[in-house]
């Protein structure tokens, strides 16, 4: 539970090796708690257990029955009168795609993530089990606690897998009636109308404008979802919640790809996206707005349209030079594309997917948005060549601002029952992907530091810049080596045939 220094994006480090930083740097440099208030009431908290903590108020809770607070203080807040303790977590156990990247048995470096250590630590606090109160638990990652035996390892009593909004009240009334529950409750699809309006604010101050997606990419589990859009009034009230109590005047809208604000299907609703744009920026008190994440064949197909929010709101100004979100570059192969997210390059076809990316990245360039990307490293049936066609599709794209990060395949949506994807799995053409992007975001980490520091006093940037270039330097020579040496280690030993087997 941080604002990560008003740096959302920085919570990925969460999913790094928790000996990557010692704890006692980490967090408090880059992963700080949230500001409290009345000895450890959170005054920020994940937009998730905002919008819970709201249906649970909306549904008759009392206000002194509900408290949202920091993890560290939750001690002072539990004892004989709690009946629940709710956690929400975004990767629990650590099996996110980004921690089963960098971190775990299967990962990169051995170890286990920031994120799953504090998880465990803190379910697991013998002084929250003396009581006797059902620790539930919910969240993004939910998932990963479905099967029971690590429900059991960790004493987690009931588990919320989905949207929440519906169920979780009545499920907290018949635990505090002491009635019978199952240990796993699956939510349901909410309706925009049923989704109540937040009473406090958020991490980074941000605010749902859309909910699910329905390109129906299979190893994502927010494109199978519907896509529905909250009506203007209610995310302007959420932004007044912000600013009202947030320490943040900067926006962040969320959607799965905000582009589709009140898309119709498929096309991008241009007037709808302006006009949310619009009418965030004149809220009294709003400094700034950026997006989660956007597509970037919705980027591709209205390509006039970052230029003209980037005017909305400033950017390109020497105290806004560029504003960054979360996108999907995913691999740049148009087979891998037919055969696992077809609805991604809508309107495009498959076979335009590299030309849709490069153009895409070329309109953020021009408008100031700076593609904070992923890419997945062993989809099944992913063969040598696709590997190679994402490696050309990076040097297609190393002039432009951005962040290319490899993620290994983990198995979700349709695609669950598939064998996920390991640094074990690894062969040379996947190690020099890795090479190209460590190349790709090394030559951008430092001009974006620079350019993101440009506000502060030349004393304090002068510091940081050189402290940046320092661990940039050290990590690149590490990491150059340790991946060339990979690379010379599973040269001719490993290769993929057609069908994606190794032998």
């Amino acid at each position: 539970m941080s604002n990560y220094n008003n740096a959302l994006f920085s919570g990925f480090t969460a999913c790094g090796p928790k000996n990557l930083f010692k704890p006692f740097l980490y967090f408090r440099l880059i992963c700080p708690p949230v500001p409290t208030h009345n000895g450890g009431i959170a005054r920020n908290a994940p937009y998730g257990l905002r919008k819970i903590e709201a249906a649970l108020l909306d549904y008759g809770f009392d206000e002194n029955e509900v408290v949202v607070v920091a993890p560290d203080k939750i001690r002072k807040f539990v004892g004989s009168n709690t009946k629940i303790i709710g956690v929400s977590s975004n990767d629990p156990l650590g099996r996110g795609p980004a921690s089963t990247t960098f971190t775990g048995p299967s990962g990169l470096v051995p170890g286990e993530s920031y994120i799953a250590w504090k998880f465990r630590e803190l379910v697991t606090d013998p002084y929250l089990k003396k009581w006797g109160a059902k620790i539930v638990v919910g969240g993004p990652g939910a998932w990963q606690l479905e099967d029971p035996e690590p429900r059991r390892e960790l004493g987690i009593d009931v588990v919320v897998i989905g949207e929440g909004e519906n169920v979780v009240p009545p499920l907290f009334e018949k635990i505090i009636g002491g009635g019978d529950v199952p240990e796993v409750v699956y939510g349901d699809v909410v309706e925009v109308d049923e989704m109540p309006l937040i009473r406090n604010p958020t991490v980074c101050s941000l605010v749902e404008v859309a909910r699910g997606c329905g390109r129906g990419c299979k190893f994502c589990l927010p494109t199978l979802a519907r896509l529905r859009s909250r009506p203007l009034e209610h995310i302007l009230k959420e932004v007044e919640v912000n600013l009202k109590g947030g320490s943040r005047k900067w926006i962040t809208l969320h959607a799965e790809d905000i582009l589709r604000y009140k898309a119709r299907g498929i096309k991008v609703n241009r007037q709808a996206v302006v006009e949310l744009w619009e009418s965030v920026m004149k809220v009294d008190g709003v400094a700034g707005v950026g997006p989660s994440h956007f597509a970037l064949s919705s980027v591709a197909s209205e390509p006039t349209l970052l230029e003209e929010l980037s005017t909305i709101v400033g950017v390109g100004a020497k105290d806004k030079p560029w504003i960054a979100g979360q996108t999907g570059v995913e691999t740049g192969s148009p087979r891998i594309i037919s055969m696992h997210m077809h609805g991604k390059v809508l309107p495009f076809k498959p076979d335009e997917w590299p030309d849709v990316v490069e153009q895409a990245f070329g309109i953020c360039k021009d408008s100031n948005w700076v593609p904070c990307a992923t890419l997945i490293i062993g989809l099944p049936g992913e063969t040598e060549d696709d590997v190679v066609k994402t490696i050309e599709l990076l040097d297609r794209l190393k002039d432009y601002k951005s962040l290319i990060v490899p993620l290994f395949f983990v198995p979700l949506g349709t695609l669950k029952n598939e064998k996920g994807f390991g640094a074990q799995d690894m062969n040379e053409h996947h190690w020099e992907l890795m090479l190209a992007c460590w190349d790709h975001d090394v030559s951008w980490l430092v001009e974006l530091a620079r350019e993101y520091l440009h506000q502060m006093k030349w004393i304090a940037r002068a510091f940081i810049m050189g402290f940046v270039n320092f661990v940039v330097k050290k990590a690149d020579e590490r990491v150059r080596k340790i991946i060339h040496e990979k690379i010379e280690e599973t040269s001719g030993r490993t290769r993929l045939t057609t069908k994606g087997e190794i032998f």
